[in-house]
């Protein structure tokens, strides 16, 4: 066959966020024995400097810088009649990279990842699609409208509808939708319909998320961590519920506990928790490995969480006691090495129950065991060969 084009709402690399790290093993599956053509935006300007990483991977990049700011993708959503999903990554630039692509190389399918960018595809015909929807986007401002009041809540509405009525068009002309779990393409099918749904897991380089091999940070005594992007709401909701509502409960039993917010981008509401007991904000440092390995109790207490957790498999990988919300276990082949907890009273006690109990350490010991045997990237792929037909007779030997 011949060439992908790769398409992406973030840059796939480097791979320290939970979506630039399904993106990236994507791209790397790909690109083993197929000339990749990636395009994709950057939102950091970081992001625009990794050419010399992305040559060594794919035979030709294009990283466009993404400025527009929500403001304006919303102004620009209300007088299109479009939802700020879309509106948010609409670029004339994107546009043309995508046009000089497809005009300059045989490419023979088009892998999108995230439903912003299927925007970007050829308006009728071309080569085949596979869409990495991922989660389903509009579920997730469905959740964001039941909580929210006034005018966000009928904007949260209106991106619902919206998003599924494009999300049911693209799936309908894709020769795939992929999402990172079987519930969320059950839920997928459920709402729009749509056919040729499959679930692609998300894995763990459990290499390089070993314990064995990583030191320690964050200083001594018991210690509960919370790791992601800091500017994603469910994550600033999780750690504001869990700092003001569950550590002063925690700390009334373990009066030592600290509270470790790891991860970059925080808002000014994530960093007024730092003024909390026992609170800290790190901001983004340098590698996440360290605060997991030294954490007592690792954390995920989101309400709202789509898909599988990239920050509770890495936390598994790393052989620590997890405790998470009913949302955020969605989708985790856990084997029962991590706790559920639903409210405070129930989280309190699960993690009050695993700091003081010698027996977490073989908790977290079984959980990277199941991580291991579970989550592999290579196993996890595999399924992505016979969607694009790239190596039938391997595909059918793995069958």
């Amino acid at each position: 066959m011949g060439d992908i084009l790769f398409l992406a709402h973030r840059v796939p690399f480097p791979p320290d966020r939970g979506d630039k790290i399904r993106s990236y093993h994507q791209l790397v599956h790909l690109a083993r024995s197929h000339r990749v053509h990636l395009i994709a935006f950057a939102d950091d300007p970081r992001d625009l400097a990794h050419g010399a990483a992305l040559d060594d991977l794919v035979a030709s990049h294009r990283i466009l810088p993404r400025t527009k700011g929500r403001a304006r993708a919303a102004a620009e959503a209300l007088a299109t009649g479009r939802p700020v999903s879309l509106t948010a990554f609409a670029d004339p630039a994107m546009r043309a990279a995508v046009d000089a692509v497809l005009s300059r190389e045989p490419i023979d399918a088009i892998f999108v990842y995230s439903g912003q960018m299927a925007q970007y595809l050829p308006a009728s015909g071309g080569p085949r699609v596979i869409m990495d929807f991922v989660d389903m986007d509009s579920a997730k401002f469905g959740d964001y409208a039941a909580t929210a009041r006034g005018p966000m809540a009928w904007m949260m509405q209106r991106e619902a509808r919206m998003m599924q009525a494009f999300e049911a068009a693209i799936a309908d002309r894709v020769e795939a939708s992929l999402f990172v779990s079987d519930a969320e393409a059950a839920l997928f099918r459920q709402r729009t319909g749509a056919s040729r749904v499959h679930a692609i897991e998300n894995g763990i380089d459990t290499v390089r998320f070993d314990p064995a091999t990583v030191q320690p940070v964050g200083g001594a005594g018991p210690l509960v961590v919370f790791t992601g992007q800091m500017d994603y709401r469910p994550n600033v909701d999780a750690v504001s519920w869990f700092a003001r509502s569950v550590m002063p409960a925690i700390r009334g039993r373990v009066p030592d506990t600290r509270f470790a917010i790891v991860g970059r981008a925080p808002t000014d509401t994530v960093r007024a928790l730092g003024d909390l007991p026992g609170v800290e904000v790190t901001g983004e440092v340098p590698d996440t490995r360290g605060w997991l390995a030294a954490a007592s109790v690792v954390v995920a207490p989101l309400a709202i969480a789509r898909g599988v957790q990239n920050k509770v498999l890495e936390a598994m990988a790393m052989a620590r006691p997890v405790v998470v919300s009913p949302a955020a276990a969605q989708g985790i082949d856990h084997g029962g090495t991590i706790r559920i907890a639903d409210g405070v009273d129930a989280t309190v006690s699960a993690v009050t129950a695993l700091i003081g109990d010698p027996a977490a350490a073989l908790l977290g010991r079984r959980a990277r065991e199941q991580v291991i045997a579970r989550y592999g990237w290579a196993a996890r792929l595999a399924p992505l060969d016979a969607l694009l037909s790239l190596a039938p007779d391997r595909a059918r030997d793995a069958a």
